[in-house]
């Protein structure tokens, strides 16, 4: 994992996005939300969901990490918001399972709050399933500090989610 490359997603990348999501929401909520939701979900939906994503008009963005034989192996994505705390959302952070606790997730969380900072959005949180102990311990790992709740709806089933924000998004860099 020494040689991984951390850039902003183009247009050519979203195909490689959409397989890293729905392994991700395959892996992660396994158990979490119903089976027959998670086996419904195709590479060509999500490949649309991004496209669609990406050429929103709250300036949205991804980041990719790219591992040493040139696979993408995690993303995470990014866009304004108006709210009145904070003013940037990481809107989704995934990775292939077996790249998770090597610190890709820090990294690629890094390169959003840089892309920020460099917008004038000095504030950002994230939405998390609060049943996704993987995410939530992360999230708190990285300074997050539950700010909302709500709740979701996955397949008929009722999550909850948890808000975690950051007021200074700067504690968030790692040096290159």
């Amino acid at each position: 994992m020494n040689n991984l490359q951390i850039r902003k997603a183009s247009e050519g990348d979203i195909k490689s996005v959409a397989i890293v999501y729905v392994e991700g929401w395959k892996t992660t909520y396994y158990g979490l939300v119903p089976d027959e939701y998670l086996e419904r979900l195709s590479y060509e939906k999500a490949e649309q969901r991004w496209l669609t994503f990406l050429n929103a008009e709250n300036e949205p963005f991804i980041y990719i990490a790219i591992n040493d034989t040139g696979k993408v192996i995690g993303f995470a994505a990014g866009k304004s918001i108006v709210d009145e705390k904070f003013h940037g959302e990481l809107y989704s952070l995934y990775l292939f399972q077996e790249c998770r606790g090597v610190g890709t997730g820090r990294q690629l969380v890094s390169a959003i709050a840089k892309h920020f900072l460099e917008k004038g959005i000095y504030s950002m949180m994230v939405w998390v399933m609060e049943q996704n102990k993987s995410g939530i311990g992360f999230y708190e790992r990285m300074g997050g500090k539950q700010y909302l709740r709500r709740k979701s709806e996955f397949g008929g089933t009722v999550v909850d989610d948890v808000a975690y924000g950051w007021k200074d998004v700067s504690v968030l860099c790692m040096e290159e």
